[in-house]
């Protein structure tokens, strides 16, 4: 019996590895701008998937769970941590899953945290408004207007980069 559920939690952790370590590693990448403190962030919301042992309604109330998990470890570990040395930017294709969004991180990596958390789960990960509104535990308005400036910030950084040939 005990070898039954050892054998379901294995199971478990390799689905939701699978399933979700990727998008979890490249939200926490983005906001934390270093690949050894986004691996333990994630390793962390495995861990406490794991020991909290939560029951979900569907795959995407546990997707959701899961990235507020994560973004929360992200929070606190950039507030209480001194954050080791940045990657470097124009190393961010190797995490990136598809080629198309390596141009659109590498600008978020440059962005508030408060902007690029709310772009990168609109835009890259596909989360509409009032979606982002509930992971992250603020307003719908709030979400419309961190996107707002995010999008703003990013036209900004653009223009400056082609006028000046960066």
């Amino acid at each position: 019996m005990l070898q039954q559920v050892v054998w379901s939690a294995e199971l478990d952790v390799e689905r939701i590895v699978d399933t979700y370590g990727n998008m979890l590693f490249s939200i926490c990448l983005v906001i934390l701008c270093n690949e050894k403190d986004a691996e333990d962030v994630v390793q962390d919301t495995f861990i406490t998937h794991l020991t909290k042992s939560p029951t979900f309604n569907d795959s995407e109330h546990e997707k959701a769970w899961l990235i507020t998990i994560a973004t929360n470890r992200c929070k606190n570990m950039r507030r209480y941590n001194i954050i080791r040395k940045h990657i470097d930017i124009n190393n961010l294709q190797l995490y990136s899953k598809n080629d198309k969004n390596h141009g659109l991180l590498d600008h978020l990596m440059r962005l508030p945290t408060k902007h690029k958390v709310v772009l990168l789960l609109h835009y890259v990960e596909g989360y509409k408004v009032d979606e982002i509104a509930k992971i992250l535990t603020i307003t719908t308005s709030a979400v419309k207007k961190r996107l707002q400036r995010g999008r703003e910030l990013l036209r900004e950084r653009y223009r400056k980069e082609n006028e000046y040939g960066l």
